[in-house]
């Protein structure tokens, strides 16, 4: 048997490896995509050949992931719940997306992954193995007994890697879980678990990798502007950049400014609710200024028919249904609302805030001579227009208080 499995070289799935070479007699192959993590990966290959694979895979996604996968989803203006920029939820379904072309390569009989039975990454990993090769199986230890029963904490699983030879420097529970990639760190877990700890606090600044904390910002604030094509950002102030180019630059913007920080509680898919923290500082930005552009490029019918799909959109993402047909045939919607949200957007980012600053398009909708309160020598608007478009619209509401008695 070979399977190709989703490996990090973390204390979990350097067990995992071992785990399912010698439980399935099998041939494992180890796959890490590489999506903005930047030193964790330091090391991975040697490492995941030691602890038995055959062969890793190390795969630079960085620009297909921003391009293919972050775009997108910011044109449909998404985000989760009011608050989560949807940092891992975009990802899972890529790096999903890779195991099952490696495994196809490989002429492997199934994938695994290390998400546990009670969060949403088994379900975008194993979502999207349905829908891009079904014939697949898909391992998942953490919902077998017989591993549970193995590895009931962490202990076990450090002396598993002792036993075995398998070189992890775990040796301690951390305070908290984290994952990284180039659209944001989330953190859960741990101490995280109690809603009322102040992440925010003081003492727990070293928590934050991203962005500096708000009250540490400069005291000057910075102008930022960027420019979009056809709902797309491809230039920040001034210089032209491709989708990674441009995530890199608004990152290093906002996180020396402290944006983009979310607490926040939220409903996984499985049915509970959770606590997670997230730096999403190129993002914020990112998604704060493409709504500015829109603003004054988009129609308004259009935009509040895209905006009543955006909770719609967001879950899906969140869900697991990025290669599901509803969430392609909302991507045509979006592509073609988006064809006119072309101009530049100035924002000024100050002490965690984003602020807009300007915006102009050559193709905006905003009428100086329409919206003017002055005097119009153009008579672009004749506001007497209005009295007869207010007593249509009340007709019906003037019928209802007749008949009420009103």
């Amino acid at each position: 048997m070979k399977i190709v499995v989703a490996y990090s070289g973390g204390l979990d799935t350097s067990v995992l490896l071992n785990w399912l070479k010698e439980t399935y007699s099998a041939e494992v192959i180890a796959f890490c995509a590489d999506i903005g993590q930047e030193e964790e990966l330091d090391g991975l290959e040697e490492k995941a050949l030691k602890t038995g694979a055959t062969r890793c895979y190390i795969d630079n996604l960085q620009a297909e992931f921003a391009r293919d996968f972050i775009f997108p989803m910011m044109q449909a203006g998404a985000i989760y719940e009011g608050q989560y920029f949807l940092g891992t939820s975009i990802a899972r379904p890529l790096i999903a997306k890779r195991m099952v072309d490696i495994a196809k390569a490989e002429n492997a009989d199934a994938i695994a992954h290390g998400a546990t039975g009670k969060g949403n990454d088994q379900i975008r990993f194993e979502l999207t193995a349905a829908a891009l090769a079904p014939q697949l199986q898909v391992i998942a230890p953490w919902r077998q007994e017989r591993f549970r029963a193995q590895f009931p904490g962490r202990s076990e699983m450090i002396a598993y890697c002792a036993a075995h030879g398998i070189n992890v420097e775990a040796s301690a529970k951390k305070p908290y879980s984290m994952d990284r990639n180039l659209l944001h760190i989330s953190y859960e877990s741990g101490i995280l678990e109690d809603p009322w700890f102040d992440a925010s606090a003081p003492e727990n600044k070293g928590m934050f990798k991203l962005s500096v904390a708000p009250e540490d910002a400069p005291a000057e604030s910075e102008l930022v502007e960027l420019s979009f094509a056809a709902g797309n950002c491809v230039a920040v102030n001034g210089e032209a950049l491709d989708p990674l180019g441009v995530m890199k630059t608004l990152n290093a913007l906002g996180g020396r400014h402290g944006v983009g920080r979310v607490d926040m509680v939220e409903n996984r898919f499985v049915g509970m609710k959770s606590r997670g923290v997230y730096e999403t500082p190129g993002g914020a930005i990112l998604h704060f200024a493409h709504r500015q552009m829109e603003s004054l490029t988009m129609d308004r019918e259009v935009m509040h028919l895209r905006d009543s799909l955006i909770p719609k959109y967001a879950t899906l993402v969140y869900n697991g249904f990025w290669f599901a047909p509803e969430r392609e045939a909302l991507q045509a919607l979006v592509t073609e609302s988006q064809k006119n949200v072309t101009g530049d957007v100035r924002v000024r980012l100050y002490k965690g805030n984003i602020i807009a600053a300007g915006r102009r398009s050559p193709v905006s909708l905003y009428n100086p001579h329409i919206a003017t309160m002055e005097a119009d020598p153009t008579k672009a608007y004749d506001q007497g227009d209005a009295t007869g478009f207010i007593r249509l619209n009340a007709l019906r509401l003037k019928v209802e208080a007749q008949v009420a008695g009103a």
